[in-house]
């Protein structure tokens, strides 16, 4: 009988705990609709690592529409259309990763990356994998597609301790990420994949035959409604003037 108490007792706390959990981390979704995170731990590891840890969160505003346009092309051309997961590409992944399992072929949507890039650690275990699949849908169904690719080029790594277009525009072209033009866009966007080995400076031979092929892409994407809606910039609020 003592036992029996004893497990309810630990049972009633964990059921606690976790809605505490689940609270805390559900306010904290809704906060990053209109803040940015302290840190990720993809960039708190980094540092550790003895990378460092260059970053400087921008508006949507002050980053070129060729960036937004360049990642696009690049990692998701489905990006305005889908609930954050591209399910033919991940059907053609498993299909791919059956067939070649030591060469795996990832199908992660922007959205699934800021969830990774965010909330979670780097990895391919089941338990993240669940994790963020969990986040995805959340950040889907609270914040905007503007808000997911606007975190998206914050927070995404694009260099050895370098994370956010406005850092890597300074790093390697020395001018803010608003002036960026759609060839060093589609550079910065190749090196998504594997910032740390596809090198921007000194460009690698994997950048130099990947960013031709981005800048195709972002030639046909443009004058696709939904793409270019999230290429507008937003118009400036006109301050009424006080009468005197």
């Amino acid at each position: 009988m003592i036992k029996i108490n004893f497990l309810t007792r630990w049972w009633q706390k964990l059921k606690k705990v976790f809605f505490i959990l689940l609270a805390a981390q559900f306010i904290y979704i809704v906060l990053l609709r209109w803040i940015n995170p302290p840190i990720t731990i993809t960039q708190f590891t980094n540092w550790v690592d003895g990378y460092g840890l260059k970053r400087d969160y921008v508006d949507f505003e002050e980053m070129s529409p060729n960036i937004r346009l360049a990642v696009m092309a690049s990692e998701d051309q489905l990006f305005p259309d889908h609930n954050g997961f591209d399910v033919a590409s991940i059907k053609k992944a498993l299909q791919n990763n059956k067939k070649k399992s030591k060469r795996v072929r990832g199908a992660s949507t922007i959205s699934q990356q800021v969830a990774k890039n965010v909330f979670l650690w780097q990895g391919r275990t089941w338990v993240r994998k669940g994790l963020e699949v969990y986040f995805t849908f959340m950040i889907e169904l609270i914040w905007s597609k503007e808000r997911i690719l606007e975190m998206y080029l914050n927070v995404a790594e694009m260099g050895k301790g370098i994370f956010g277009v406005e850092a890597a525009s300074q790093a390697y072209f020395k001018k803010p990420a608003s002036k960026l033009s759609r060839t060093e866009a589609a550079m910065i966007a190749a090196c998504l994949p594997n910032p740390k080995k596809y090198t921007i400076k000194p460009t690698s031979s994997y950048i130099n035959r990947r960013y031709p092929w981005i800048l195709l892409q972002m030639n046909n994407l443009e004058g696709d409604e939904d793409i270019d809606r999230l290429l507008e910039q937003p118009k400036p609020v006109k301050k009424k003037k006080s009468k005197l």
